[in-house]
């Protein structure tokens, strides 16, 4: 037999989860390896990326 599964909507606390945190600037910034060079100032950049909103920060060396 088959497994069935429990289709459900999910609550709002379970829909909006990690949202307050950054919107009270509580982040959780993760460095984004794809681009670590700035063409424009030609310098190292190190990009951080929140793992919640994705929203950027950059930080030149």
């Amino acid at each position: 037999m088959a497994d069935i599964l429990p289709f459900r909507k999910p609550g709002l606390k379970e829909k909006h989860r990690g949202k307050t945190l950054c919107r009270h600037g509580h982040h959780k910034w993760v460095i984004d390896k794809e681009k670590q060079f700035d063409v424009q100032q030609g310098k190292l950049v190190t990009i951080y990326r929140c793992s919640r909103c994705d929203k950027t920060r950059v930080k030149a060396h």
